[in-house]
Order: C-alpha cells, then sequence, then structure tokens
C-alpha cells in the first residue's frame, strides 16, 4: 500500500478535497459574518456544569455546493499503481464555505480501501473520531495530520464497508469538540455510488468545476462582507479571499 503521503500526491492533491482551503478556513473564524456560523457548533458548545448529564451530541447536517460527487483517478509513480477517489465537499448550507470534506480511496489491486475528511480546526484529538452508514455498525479512525485550516482523519475499511456506503443514504460522523461535548456530522450520501463505480473526471472538467466553484464561494463571501460594512461591522480578516485553482492530476 502506498504511504499516506503518496496517496496526497499525484493523484490526490488535485481532488475537490482540495476546495477547502481559504474557503474552508472562513467557517471556523469567530465572527458575527453569517457565513462564519457554521463551523461555530464544532467549537462553542459549553461544557455541561458539574454534577449534570452531558446533553446529546450537537447534530450538524451538511448539504454540498457541488453538483454531485467527483471521481479522480491518477498514478502512483512510486507504487505502479493507479490511486482512485470519490470525493465532496460539505458546508451548512449550500451556498456557505465548507467546513468538511470527504474522500474514499481506491488503490488498484490493494483490499484495503481508505475513507478520509477533512475535519474543521478546534477538535479534540486523542479520542479519534467514528462513523456509522445509517443505522449500522460504528467504525473508528484517527487523525493523521493537521493544518492551519483543517485537520485530516481517516478509516481504513474492507470492500463490504464500501458497498454498504454506496447502498447507504448518510454517514453519521461523530467527533468531540475543544470542551469534550460531541458533535455529530450527517453527510448525505446521494450519488457516491454511481459516482464511485463510474469513470473519472477529465482533469480539465474538474479544473473548471473548481475554477466555477470558488468564484461562487468568492462572490458569497464578498457580498457578506459588503453586507458587514452597510450594518457598521468589520468583515474577518482574508474572509473573501477565495482557495487556489488546484492543478489537474498526474496521470
Amino acid at each position: 500500500m502506498p504511504s499516506k503521503t503518496k496517496l496526497f500526491g499525484a493523484a490526490v492533491v488535485a481532488g475537490t478535497i482540495a476546495l477547502a482551503g481559504s474557503a474552508f478556513a472562513q467557517g471556523q473564524k469567530p465572527a458575527a459574518k453569517p457565513a462564519q456560523k457554521p463551523a461555530q457548533p464544532a467549537q462553542s458548545q459549553p461544557a455541561a456544569p458539574a454534577g449534570q448529564p452531558q446533553q446529546g451530541p450537537m447534530v450538524v447536517d451538511l448539504h454540498s455546493a457541488q453538483a454531485d460527487w467527483t471521481k479522480v483517478c491518477g498514478k502512483d509513480q512510486s507504487a505502479n499503481k493507479e490511486v482512485c477517489y470519490t470525493t465532496r465537499d460539505f458546508g451548512t448550507q449550500a451556498d456557505q464555505p465548507p467546513v468538511l470534506a470527504v474522500a474514499v480511496y481506491d488503490v488498484k489491486g490493494e483490499e484495503q480501501k481508505i475513507v478520509r475528511f477533512l475535519m474543521p480546526i478546534g477538535l479534540m484529538l486523542r479520542p479519534g473520531f467514528r462513523f456509522t452508514v445509517d443505522k449500522g455498525a460504528t467504525i473508528e479512525g484517527s487523525f493523521e495530520i493537521c493544518f492551519p485550516n483543517g485537520c485530516f482523519a481517516e478509516a481504513k475499511v474492507k470492500q463490504a464497508t464500501i458497498d454498504t456506503i454506496k447502498k447507504g443514504t448518510a454517514l453519521h460522523v461523530q467527533v468531540r469538540n475543544g470542551v469534550g461535548a460531541e458533535v455529530a456530522f450527517n453527510v448525505p450520501l446521494d450519488g457516491f455510488g454511481k459516482a464511485f463505480d463510474g469513470p473519472a473526471i477529465d482533469p480539465k472538467v474538474l479544473e473548471a468545476q473548481q475554477k466555477a466553484l470558488q468564484e461562487q464561494l468568492q462572490k458569497k463571501a464578498e457580498e457578506e462582507r459588503k453586507k458587514l460594512e452597510s450594518q457598521g461591522g468589520a468583515a474577518a480578516p482574508g474572509g473573501a479571499a477565495p482557495a487556489p485553482a488546484p492543478a489537474a492530476p498526474k496521470q
């Protein structure tokens, strides 16, 4: 199996998971701006007072600005194997910056698959995370590496789990925020199975889609900035900066 670094190399860097760059970070800034609110549930829920039972998980229903899941394939040069991943970004509203991204990796000839998430910052890393497909068995995973705009977490699974995801309606991803409160992200799975089993997207089409989506997010951020200014508020620094356009995957 290629290393995690290689999996994020030639075939991986260019995918739609890369969309969650500065646009992903917009959702993490503690400003009054409406576009900033989606990521706050994962960081701002107060701890339960001493002696009182912990409340149930905070549920965050996610939606995607992308029309569908995207499958990207490329060659891992060191292992000489084809790597494909099927991915999509999600926010609390379809017109808001993403707060979470999902990518399911399939290395040709390998039995083991990887379900990888780009999570919001401000989460507890040591407990890791867990997810279920609909009301199925719980699968546990761990955080791998964090950057200023988010943390990568992954779970290694078998083909049977992938088959379940393909038939499922939602992934329920559970994490803990900075004060230990549980947060549950609900990720819709509609269209995943068709994309996973279908052909990979043309790199040029992918680049065009990314550019259009970045422009959409930038326009939304600019509208929110002007709205804040008209109300006498101050925009969060860097809030309107778009994510960089990804390069096409190497074949």
